[in-house]
């Protein structure tokens, strides 16, 4: 599904739909660390419920399945979609096509909402109440986040430029450590009790790497199969000049906890 947003890449329009097998193969990156943020503010384990939302090819369910919680996934993007359930074969997570704006599911029906890599996509205005409704008494929204550092790390930082070469309309580049915004309309319904930004390193090849950046809304989600040939050719003569065989790449990781109000 062809997405565009003024406030993303200029409107330039993308769809994660081309690089889910990309997708399916590179974004499962994560470290350990990223996941323990989540257990050990007592969500996504035994006994709860848990609704991913914009859940891509499943990585979050499918990493913490292993901690016990009922897992839901959701993504607008049907070809995502059919990738999780892949991926996800003998497990008994379910995975469901529909936009956060539009979820349906009965009242209190999730002790956790999580968001990884995909809050600043939605409508919030729209979802917000939803968001509520949904949620158990006490329940609580989780919003994750994990970034390359192209000041910190100079092979992401070539990676980069190279995609800004093909795609200088791509605002995901020059990240650097902050915290999650949270809309101010969030406040109606959820008070923000955690927030955290830390430090990680994530281990690549050259071959993950370029993967990696393929699956990027900047490369295979927008750019033309002409562009994206000639971005994959001068890339991976890029990393063959400047990266060695394997390598780690400088992240940051980050979360904030939104429980629901009284």
């Amino acid at each position: 599904m062809e997405i565009t947003d003024i406030n993303i890449d200029k409107g330039k329009a993308f769809d994660w739909g081309r690089t889910s097998g990309d997708y399916a193969v590179y974004r499962d990156i994560y470290p350990e660390e990223f996941y323990k943020k989540l257990t050990d503010r007592g969500l996504c384990i035994k006994g709860q419920s848990v609704l991913d939302t914009g859940t891509g090819t499943g990585v979050l369910p499918r990493n913490m399945h292993r901690f016990g919680a009922k897992w839901t996934g959701t993504d607008i993007s049907p070809e995502q979609i059919e990738k999780a359930k892949e991926l996800s074969f003998g497990t008994d997570i379910e995975y469901i096509v529909s936009s956060a704006e539009k979820l349906v599911f009965p009242e209190n029906s999730f002790d956790v909402i999580t968001a990884c890599q995909c809050f600043w996509y939605f409508d919030h205005k729209a979802l917000i109440p939803n968001f509520r409704r949904i949620l158990k008494p006490g329940g609580s929204l989780a919003v994750l986040y994990m970034a390359w550092l192209p000041y910190e790390d100079e092979i992401a930082k070539a990676s980069e430029e190279l995609v800004l070469k093909y795609n200088p309309s791509w605002n995901g580049a020059g990240e650097t450590v902050h915290r999650i915004h949270i809309p101010d309309e969030y406040n109606e319904y959820f008070e923000c009790i955690y927030h955290e930004e830390y430090p990680l390193k994530v281990h690549f090849t050259r071959e993950s790497w370029h993967g990696r950046m393929k699956a990027c809304r900047g490369t295979g989600a927008s750019l033309s199969g002409q562009e994206m040939s000639r971005w994959e050719d001068e890339h991976i003569k890029l990393l063959s000049d400047i990266a060695p065989e394997e390598f780690d790449i400088a992240h940051y990781g980050a979360i904030a906890q939104l429980r629901v109000k009284k």
